[in-house]
Order: structure tokens, then sequence, then C-alpha cells
């Protein structure tokens, strides 16, 4: 009978921890005889050193600049077995690749692939493939054995020699909560931002994070195209600069519980991450690089690396805004009916979509049965098949929120059920898991999709690692601390400083679902938490900055259709604002303080910056208009801003020679523009 992994061993998994990084301390004391293999990008200023002796090492350096120590990586197997320690190398090779991507529905329509890889074939039917980008390395562990494997554990270890700073959210809950309890959570926090020497030894840290390296230079770490696998967390060492890999066990028991019986909790686990049966690739182990921080928000390596599509024909699968009604609460006013989760209120949001070019509605938690866990059972005052016809005859498309269990309990005839009725797609929510199998439910999930024409938005979700690329019908995913939180979170939250973070390091791994538009703007001395009428921190121009700054194919306007017709210029920008890019222009950022990107959609370029809460002003370099006559529709900051935060001035601006744009932003403020030609 196999050992399992239950409550009371969690003592015993931190041991195996403790051993790892002790293991780490004798590698780094002892002396063995090495192989050195070496790799260069193809710019040559990145460099990956592997070393092959009693332990397999690697170590990455840009420039003079050490990104990475030499760390550890290998992979444990039952009765002992460990792939990466005494290897025996067979073969090596190295092979360079110049190859383009095409990513219709990304930050850009196409993207430069270009990197060096060397392949390490070891004895006992495994290998490592190493790659070198001009922007980062990454690295994968492969097999070509033919019997079932069980993984029981794969070492990650960063290593650094230097007490750098890092920016890293923790997985919510007390200090020192037991390990099974962490690994159930939602993947969104605020960022903490101390040395590695201070990161708690106890709270698990999840991806992306990011740490500070000399010369300002930056790293951001994550993993890509998690398949088969569960995801990683970072736990930090005690007493050293070192963050270790930590994985959630196979799931043995679970029971429905959680949110209003829409989840499983994990009640007992294995001993052993995940299985394996045959050749495969495992996870990408990915370490991106910048020079400036503004390189972050255009790194490429999370989708470069992800398995590409498995859906043919994607010409079905359209992007689009959505009119949201779960953070407002329903709460729309000046109507004859009484709103809320009803057909009246509906057909209000799809006639209100239908006025503003907006392509979708979203009929969020509560049109089916409470805490039934079945999709087929609707609420009375609901019909799902008379609004969508409704919002058909009207060019709106309809969205359903979804619980996990409820999906994956009864996928395919839920899937087929509302494909046959119209319905465009899921919303689905409370996942709380990345373990191996829940890992599983999103590749099942997507490949259903698929098969009945659904888009999919994963909300309760982990950090993309590629699967948007994999199947393109995965538009969204949540996994950020977005403007939900500001319905219930304390004035003590931060969210303006969260703004000018998240997109260098969640972002890099892919879209957010961060649900932005409120009209309620509140500066920092007057924001609360209100449920029914929430607001945001920060400006109204902060606002609408966050339709070009974020990357979301699938956009949210998280207010309800009275604010949005009272306010009808901002509404108006909103609405036409793409939600994919052909082109996308980083433009001087600074991590945790500004941030300022420009993005083109055809010959139409759309600009958007964000400050913390300090005001400054911006001075935008255009350069990447080139030749030719412009105008922008620029929306700031208003003079009052910084006393009423609803306050913006709208106005028309020709750029006819100077290719540059100074714009002052007030406390929590920002700006957004359009840039046509003449």
């Amino acid at each position: 009978m196999k050992n399992t992994f239950k409550f009371n061993d969690i003592h015993s998994f931190r041991q195996r921890i403790v051993v790892g990084m002790f293991c780490l301390f004798l590698f780094f004391g002892g002396t063995h005889a090495q192989t050195l293999r070496r790799l260069a990008s193809p710019d040559g200023k990145m460099a990956l050193t592997v070393s092959i002796g009693k332990t397999v090492t690697c170590a990455i350096t840009h420039e003079n600049t050490e990104v990475l120590a030499p760390s550890p990586v290998s992979m444990t197997l039952p009765n002992g077995k460990e792939w990466g320690v005494n290897a025996k190398l067979k073969k090596s090779a190295v092979k360079s690749v110049h190859q383009t991507i095409s990513s219709p529905l990304y930050r850009k329509s196409v993207i430069n692939d270009e990197y060096n890889e060397l392949t390490l074939t070891f004895a006992d039917h495994y290998g490592i493939v190493f790659r070198a980008y001009d922007r980062g390395v990454a690295y994968r562990f492969t097999t070509t054995g033919k019997e079932p494997i069980e993984i029981v554990h794969e070492q990650v270890s960063l290593h650094f020699s230097k007490d750098y700073t890092a920016v890293a959210a923790y997985v919510r809950g007390e200090e020192n909560s037991p390990l099974e309890k962490q690994f159930f959570n939602s993947f969104e926090n605020t960022y903490t931002h101390v040395p590695l020497s201070k990161l708690s030894h106890t709270r698990l840290i999840f991806l992306p994070m990011l740490v500070e390296l000399d010369e300002g230079k930056k790293l951001c770490f994550t993993e890509a195209d998690l398949e088969n696998y569960p995801g990683l967390y970072l736990l930090h060492a005690p007493d050293n600069n070192t963050l270790n890999g930590v994985f959630a066990p196979v799931p043995k028991k679970t029971l429905q519980g959680g949110h209003n019986m829409l989840q499983q909790i994990v009640t007992e686990r294995e001993n052993h991450i995940a299985q394996s049966s045959g050749a495969r690739h495992f996870p990408w182990r990915v370490f991106a690089v910048s020079v400036k921080d503004e390189e972050l928000l255009d790194n490429d390596l999370v989708y470069s690396l992800a398995a590409p599509s498995r859906v043919e024909d994607c010409s079905w699968i359209q992007p689009g805004k959505v009119a949201w009604e779960w953070w407002n609460d329903w709460n729309i006013d000046g109507v004859d009916f009484r709103a809320g989760i009803n057909n009246e209120t509906y057909r209000h949001y799809i006639d209100f979509a239908s006025k503003q070019g907006i392509q979708y509605v979203i009929l969020d938690e509560g049109w089916a049965v409470n805490k039934k866990a079945d999709l087929l059972q609707v609420v009375p005052e609901i019909d799902v098949k008379g609004l969508v016809e409704y919002g058909q005859q009207r060019n709106v498309g309809i969205i359903l929120w979804a619980g996990y269990w409820a999906v994956d309990s009864n996928m395919e005839n839920v899937f087929r059920t509302y494909s046959e009725m119209g319905v465009k797609g899921f919303k689905i929510d409370f996942m709380d898991r990345d373990d191996r199998y829940m890992v599983d439910f999103y590749y099942r999930c997507a490949a259903m999709g698929a098969k009945y024409r659904m888009m999919v938005d994963f909300h309760g979700a982990y950090k993309p690692t590629g699967l948007q690329r994999t199947y393109p019908n995965v538009i969204n995913f949540e996994g950020v601390f977005g403007l939900e939180q500001l319905k219930w979170s304390s004035p003590d939250v931060d969210m303006v400083g969260y703004d000018v973070t998240f997109p260098f390091i969640r972002m890099l791994a892919g879209p957010v679902d961060y649900t932005q538009g409120a009209m309620r703007n509140a500066i920092r001395g007057n924001y609360r938490p209100v449920n029914t009428e929430p607001m945001s921190q920060g400006t109204r121009c902060r606002q609408l900055a966050e339709y070009v700054v974020f990357e979301s194919p699938l956009n949210m306007l998280c207010d309800h259709p009275s604010n949005y017709v009272r306010e009808e210029e901002c509404t108006r920008f909103i609405a036409q604002t793409p939600c994919v890019w052909d082109e996308t222009v980083p433009l001087e950022s600074r991590l945790g303080q500004y941030i300022a990107i420009a993005r083109r959609k055809g010959d139409v370029w759309y600009v958007g910056g964000m400050t913390n809460w300090e005001k400054r002003t911006m001075n935008i370099d255009l350069g990447f208009l080139g030749e030719g006559q412009y105008r922008l529709e620029l929306f700031r900051d208003g003079i009052n801003a910084d006393r009423a935060a609803r306050d913006y001035k709208r106005e028309t601006i020709d750029l006819d020679n100077g290719r540059s744009l100074s714009v002052h932003l007030m406390p929590g403020g920002g700006f957004a523009g359009k840039i046509t030609k003449k």
C-alpha cells in the first residue's frame, strides 16, 4: 500500500525541504570533477553555464551581472532514484532557432522567436533542455522512457550570492499555517518588497516573482507549458539567499465543499507530485531578465515557450468588452423595474451593450440554483435561452459564470447544452488550486470549450503558463489582485501602488482579468469599501489608462449602465479601445512608481500611463509614430483631481512636428489617449 500525504505529515514534508537545502550546502562546500557546458543568447549578452558533476547546476549571467548563482536542478523518483544527481552525460547538442510565431489574440500579432538551445542527454532515459534568449533563459526536464513513472519531487533552487531585494506575493493566510492549507488559495495578493533575507520561510510565494539585481537589472521568475504537472511555489530557505521550489502532492481524497459547494477540498494526498507515462516534456522554468524595467512589459518568453495551438480554426474566437453586473451589485437606477438577478435587468444590460458597441454581457453568480453545483438547474427568474436570443437580435453575446465543480462534474453535457443554446463562453471560478489534478482540469476544460466553440475565462485561477497559446479559446485569467478587492478591502490596501507593480511581474505571464472601469473614483483619503456602490482608488483617468496598460482580451466594464450613461465621453473611449493588439511599445516605466505603454491596432495607436500616489509629470516619447501628421484625443487628470478624483479633462492635440508629450498626473493619476493620422 502506498504512503499518503496527510495533514499530520506536514512536518515530514518540511523536513524534506530542509534536507534538500543541506544537500545544496554540501554541494557548494565540496569539490568534484565537473563537466561544463556553456550557452549564450543570440546577442551574446546572456550566458548560461551548466556544471555536471555530483549534481547538475545552472548559473546565469547577463554581461557582467550575476543573475543566478550556481543552483542545482534534479528530479526525485521513487526508491531514491534521482535525475540530475551523479548524472552520466551521454551526449549534448546545440542549435540556433530563428522563427516567428503568429499570435493574433495577444499584445502583438507576430513574435520574433530567436534563441540558442542546449540539449543534454543522460543515461536513465532523461535529459535537460536549456534555452538562451536575449531577454532570458529557460530550462526543462525531458524523458524518453516508456514505463509509467511517478515524480516524488523536483528540485528547483534559486541561489543568489547577494541579499538582493525581492518583490513577492505570498499565499494569503496566517504566517505559520500548514502547507496543506496554503495549497488551497486564490493566487491573489499584493506584493511584499523586502531583501531576500527578510522573506518568510513558512509562507509560500506564488509565481511570478521578481528579484532586483545589480545595475538596475531585474529577474522575473515563473514557469511555462505547465501540463500534467503541479504548479510551482517558492519558499525562502532560512538564513540563506535561496528560494526552493515546493509543489502540492497529488490529491488522493477530496470532498465537495467550499464556496457554495462549488469546490473540491483535498483531505488526503499521495506521496508524489505527478505521474507520467511514456516520453514527455516537463514544464519550463523561466528566468526573464531586463536591463530597463519597461522591458518586462513586452517579454514574450511564456507565450513562446508554450505548446503551439491545438485549435485548428480560431476564427470564431472573438475578444471583446463585457458589460458586467457583479462588481456593481446589479445596482442600476433610473429604471421602472426592480434591479437584480432577473430577465429585466439583463435585457437592460444587453440594450446598453448594444448601444455602446460592447460585444458581451455576463451573467455572474446567481443565475443557477445555489449550492446545487448543477448548471442545468436555473433559477425561475432567469430565461437563459430567451436572453441569448434577445442578445443575438442586438449583436450581443452572453457569457455565463460557473463554479468549478459544477463544470467538472458534468463537463460535456454543460458545454454541449449551452453551446447549442448560443452561449459564447463560461467564466469559471473557484478552482483555487494548482495541483496536478487541477492543472488537468484546465486542459480538459479548454479542450471541451474548443470542441463546442466556447470561450473560457478562468477565475479563482493560478497564473497563466501559456495555455492561451495552446488553446486560444482560453481568453483570459484572473490570478491577480483585481479591482473586485475594493468592494471589501480596508483603506490600508494600496491598490494604486499595486497597479504600477503587477504589470512588470504578473502580466509577464499573460493576460489579467482585473475588471476595471469604475466611474466612482476616490482620492487616497476618501476611499472606503462599499459593497453595493464600490469605488476605485485613484483618478478617473487612471481607470481609462488601465484599458491600454493592462492586457485583457476579454475586458470587463465593472460599473453599471446608469453610471456609464452619465459619463458618455469616458464610456465611449472604454468601449472603443481594442482588447488585442498588433504591436506593443513599452515606454519609460519604473517598477512600483509609474508605467506607460503604447499599443497599435491597425493604423491607430493608443497610449496609457499611471503613477503611484506621487504626482508627477510624464514626458512621453512618441517616436514610435514615425513620419506623418497625427491627432491625439487625450484624457488627463483635471486640475482638481487631487481633491475630486473624478475630475478629468478631454482635449484634442495636433501632433504636427514634435514627437513628445508632456502630461501632468495627480496622485494616483493617469492618462489615456487615442492617436490617429490626420
